[in-house]
C-alpha cells in the first residue's frame, strides 16, 4: 500500500478518538510482548501485524499523555500518527505479507468490481489492532458505569487484551481455514 494513501486513512481512524488516559506502559509493553510471542509462536503476520499495531498506537497514547503543553493543533492525533507510521512503516519491510484478492462482482477482468487487488495483510492486522487499543478505554469506560463506579483490578489491559487475543485468535483459525 502506498505510504501517502496509508497516512490519511490511519490519520481519520485515529484523530476522533478520545479516551487516551486509560494507555500506560503496562498497556504498552504488552502488547509489544504479544507482538514479539506471536512471532515466536509463528502466528500469522496479520495476528502479528494486529499486536505491533496495537503496540504502535498505545505507544502515542502514551507519549500524548505525558506531553501536558499544547504545541500544535491536533497534537494527540499527530503523535499517535507519527508513533504509527515509525513503528510500522520499518517493520513492515521485515515482515512482507501481501495478498491477492480477488473480486469478480460485475464487468470485465480490469474493471474497478472484477479484478484482483494486492493487500498487505501486516498493515490491515496493524490498523485493526490500533482501533482495538483505541476503542478498548471506551469498553472499560461503559463497563464500570454498568458496575456503578466499581473496577475490577487491571480491568482496563484484560480488556484490551482478551480483545485483542479474541480477534487474534479468530484471525489465526480463519487464516489457517484457507
Amino acid at each position: 500500500m502506498n505510504l501517502k494513501k496509508l497516512v490519511p486513512i490511519v490519520f481519520f481512524l485515529f484523530s476522533g478518538l478520545r479516551y487516551a488516559e486509560a494507555h500506560c506502559p503496562l498497556c504498552t509493553l504488552g502488547a509489544a510482548a504479544a507482538a514479539g510471542g506471536a512471532a515466536w509462536l509463528g502466528v500469522n503476520n496479520i495476528v502479528i501485524g494486529l499486536f505491533i499495531g496495537a503496540f504502535a498506537v498505545s505507544t502515542g497514547w502514551w507519549i500524548s499523555s505525558l506531553i501536558k503543553k499544547k504545541y500544535i493543533p491536533g497534537q494527540k492525533p499527530v503523535i499517535i500518527l507519527v508513533s504509527y507510521i515509525t513503528t510500522i512503516l520499518p517493520i513492515s519491510k521485515l515482515i512482507p505479507s501481501i495478498y491477492p484478492f480477488y473480486i469478480s462482482l460485475m464487468g470485465d477482468y480490469g474493471s474497478i468490481l472484477n479484478r484482483t487487488y494486492i493487500v498487505n495483510l501486516f498493515i490491515i492486522g496493524t490498523i485493526i489492532g490500533g482501533l482495538i487499543v483505541s476503542v478498548a478505554p471506551t469498553i472499560s469506560k461503559k463497563i464500570t458505569a454498568v458496575r456503578q463506579g466499581k473496577t475490577l483490578p487491571y480491568q482496563g489491559v484484560v480488556i484490551t487484551f482478551l480483545i485483542l487475543i479474541t480477534i487474534g485468535g479468530i484471525i489465526q483459525i480463519i487464516q489457517t481455514i484457507k
